[in-house]
């Protein structure tokens, strides 16, 4: 029994290599029909996101960094190009298969919360799991557990009308890591938040990276939190910059 337990023990804490990225972003282009002519949004991405890494696209609104948010998550696809999730060609595969991918694989963090309104920080979270085919025996303990990383333990029956907007963010995260995926996106989370929430928030991202061994990518305008960030990919005109 000791050696199947350290047999298991081991199987949980294998080493990741650092240096294989997680995703591969290779000449992607995307655009879109506006008015009879081809919108062209993104115009040759190249870039990788590594394990545990917090990355940032940082952006004016139009530069193509929720595009390519889109297309790094499997809600959309590229007209040119090659997008791998470990090694998984998002970019081929069908829509039903990359659904597939994002309930097992993959965590998003909208600007507006996404939080339904008449369920507690709790009752959220829980439809996470269910919604992700999480065993219901383990709906309980995770719950909890990623309601305590982001610091609401206390704060875990309340509704979101009860809870100001960066503990609403807090629950989002929560939600959005509960299924425990390996890449965890985020489109503006500290928009609409002072500067004071977007640190907590940003604070936040650096204990889940650690505890959940999770990689986060975030679109941004705010200068103020860039700092933070294990790399920053710079765009302007459906284009990187600085990469």
């Amino acid at each position: 029994m000791p050696e199947q337990r350290n047999e298991a023990a081991a199987a949980i804490e294998e080493p990741v290599d650092l240096s294989v990225p997680l995703l591969t972003v290779r000449g992607v282009e995307r655009s879109f029909p506006v008015g009879g002519q081809q919108l062209h949004v993104l115009k040759g991405i190249d870039m990788a996101l590594y394990p545990r890494q917090l990355v940032m696209l940082k952006g004016r609104s139009g530069s193509g960094k929720t595009t390519l948010l889109n297309l790094i998550g499997g809600l959309d696809q590229p007209n040119k190009g090659e997008i791998l999730f470990k090694d998984y060609p998002f970019h081929t595969s069908s829509d039903d298969r990359r659904t597939q991918i994002r309930r097992k694989e993959i965590g998003f963090i909208f600007q507006s919360f996404a939080l339904m309104p008449l369920l507690s920080a709790w009752e959220n979270v829980e439809l996470a799991l269910r919604m992700a085919d999480v065993p219901r025996s383990q709906w309980k303990q995770r719950a909890a557990h990623c309601l305590e990383l982001v610091g609401l333990s206390r704060r875990m029956h309340h509704r979101p009308f009860e809870l100001s907007g960066g503990e609403q963010q807090r629950v989002a995260i929560a939600k959005a890591i509960a299924h425990k995926p390996s890449l965890l996106l985020a489109d503006e989370p500290t928009a609409e938040l002072d500067s004071q929430m977007g640190a907590q928030v940003m604070a936040v991202f650096r204990d889940i990276i650690l505890t959940e061994k999770v990689t986060i990518c975030m679109t941004t305008h705010d200068p103020t939190i860039m700092e933070v960030a294990d790399h920053v990919f710079e765009m302007v005109d459906g284009k990187f910059i600085n990469s």
